[in-house]
This record gives structure tokens, sequence and C-alpha cells, in this order.
């Protein structure tokens, strides 16, 4: 990510600027659901291709194997996301609950735990006194800051349908270019298979670099860290099969 100028940080941050971006509503990142669907993707369907040949089963087979599980452990892969977000908005929810209950009942005793945290903060004296009455005096605002400074919990950018949707369409797009080799006719076995290799180890390395350019987080280490991980999880899976084809004799 491109650092900007000192000039445009000047200029972001004038008080209208600054008024205007905190105004705009908080759109959590779809980074981390792609970068999460996309390795998934790519793994599940290569280590299916490495197992088949490992195990000596045709291209056919392969492809066969490959598009099923691909579509299988991608729909797997974006309900589990989806159910995640609903149960993180459930804990929210159920701690919200708790918290406008305890305000209710025991306001002294929630001023408190305020008092406390901003204390903790470098706050003292009036000046502790004055965010604390500033904060307990909407509930509204009075539960979210429990949530985030008591819990660190917010819901704000949250959406486990298009986390799980961001994670599907990944999975998918990422997890079929590693099945496009034995998509190709007259291809031999073996070619299929580096071909395949070649194009799994370009997606590890490529999303790796692509997630820690976004963050501005040196490149290289994260791609052959990704790299290597995706790498791992083909030669398990190559190595089962291998194994157990000899084991068995198919």
């Amino acid at each position: 990510m491109p650092t900007p100028s000192h000039e445009q940080l000047l200029e972001d941050h004038q008080p209208a600027a600054v008024r205007a971006r905190l105004a705009a509503p908080v759109k959590a990142s779809t980074l981390p659901d792609a970068v999460l669907g996309g390795i998934d993707g790519c793994v599940t369907t290569f280590a299916v291709v490495s197992g088949a040949f490992g195990a000596g089963f045709s291209p056919q087979v392969a492809l066969v194997l490959g598009f099923a599980n691909l579509l299988a452990d991608g729909f797997s892969m974006a309900v589990s996301n989806y159910e995640a977000g609903q149960a993180q908005l459930a804990q929210i929810a159920s701690v919200e609950r708790t918290e406008r209950e305890h305000i209710a009942l025991v306001p002294d005793g929630e001023r408190e735990e305020l008092r406390q945290l901003f204390r903790a903060k470098g706050f003292e004296g009036e000046l502790l006194e004055q965010v604390v009455d500033a904060l307990s005096r909407d509930p509204d605002v009075w539960v979210a800051t429990m949530l985030r400074e008591e819990y660190g919990l917010s819901a704000v950018g949250l959406s486990p349908l298009r986390s799980a949707l961001v994670t599907f369409a990944a999975f998918l797009a990422v997890g079929a270019l590693p099945l496009l080799p034995y998509a190709v006719p007259g291809l031999g076995i073996t070619t299929q298979f580096l071909a395949s290799l070649g194009l799994a180890g370009g997606v590890f390395l490529g999303i790796g670099m692509l997630k820690s350019a976004v963050y501005g987080l040196p490149a290289w280490r994260s791609g052959l860290r990704t790299l290597l991980m995706g790498t791992a999880a083909a030669g398990l899976a190559f190595g089962t099969g291998f194994f157990v084809e000899g084991l068995l004799g198919t």
C-alpha cells in the first residue's frame, strides 16, 4: 500500500475531512475472507490432484474428485464462515443484554467499571469523572463503550452473509486453477500434474504476496510462507495416496 505524502496526510486530517471520514459507515475488510477461501480452495483441489497422482488414478478420476471436492468443501467453508459470524453476533447481543440489565439494576457499579477502565488509560481526577459522566449519560453510548472496552466486542462492519459469499467465491475461483491442466486434452499424466503443481505454487505465492502488499508487510516473506504451507499440505496428500496405493495394491 503506497504511503501518502505529508501534504496529503495534512489534508486528510483537516477537521472537515476527519468529520466526513468518521461519519461514513464502517465496512469490514473482505480480504481475510478472500485469503481464507482462496488458500483453502487451492489446497483442497491440489491435495486431491496430488493424492490421485500418488495413487496412480487416471486424470478423469482426479478431475471428477477435484470438482466434487471443490463444490462440496467450498459450500461447507462458506456455511462455516457464516455460522461463525452469526455466533459472533449472538455473543455480542447476549453481552449487550447483560450490560443493559446491569446498568438498570446497578448503575453505580457500572459507572465504577467505566471509571476503572478509563483510569487504566491514564485519566485521573476531575477529568476522569467528566469522562465517566459523559459516557454514562446516554445508555446506548454507555453499552457500546462497555462492549468495546470491557469485552473487546464490536458488530461494526460485521456481515456473516458477505463473509460467506466472499469465501465461497474465492474458494471456487482459486480452487479451480489446479484442475485446469486436467481439463486440457492431449496432455500426459505427468505433464498435467506438473502444470497443476506450477499453478498451485503460483497461487500460494501470489496470495501471500498480495496479502502482505495490501497491509504494507514484506511481500516475499509472506509469499514464501504461504507457499511452504501449501506445499506441505500437497506433499501430505501425495504421500498418503502413494502409501495407500502401495498398501492396497490398487
